[in-house]
């Protein structure tokens, strides 16, 4: 396992995607250099079996990341300036650039989850 490291990113670029279901991806840039942040799938279809009893993962996805950043609107997402806790392959939170206040998935959904004993949503692949 690589060792996690905490470093300042901003945030390039932003999107939602329904490849497989509703995913969503922040694109950082370390300065030369970046990482994707996101990737979960944050919404299935209706039409998907395991549609119901899902909790709202997206909602709650898509209002931590704001909060985070310190914007409340999606649109004012780019250019904004976030801490990173990331490994080589993956970044595991983001965090807001002067507050103690941290924003990762795999915690705060197992959280989510354990409320409302529905299964948590797992993380897609990297891009």
């Amino acid at each position: 396992m690589s060792e996690i490291e905490v470093k300042n990113a901003v945030i390039e670029s932003v999107k939602f995607d329904t490849e497989r279901g509703l995913s969503a991806w922040i694109v950082l840039d370390y300065g030369g250099c970046g990482q994707a942040f996101g990737g979960w799938l944050l919404y299935l279809p209706r039409r998907w079996a395991h549609h119901a009893n899902q909790v709202n993962y997206c909602g709650h996805w898509i209002y931590r990341v704001l909060e985070v950043a310190g914007v409340d609107d999606w649109s004012k997402l780019p250019g904004r300036t976030v801490r990173v806790k990331a490994e080589h392959s993956k970044v595991r939170a983001i965090g807001h650039i002067i507050k103690d206040d941290w924003f990762d998935p795999e915690i705060e959904f197992a959280a989510l989850c354990a409320e409302s004993a529905s299964p948590a949503p797992a993380p897609q692949g990297g891009k």
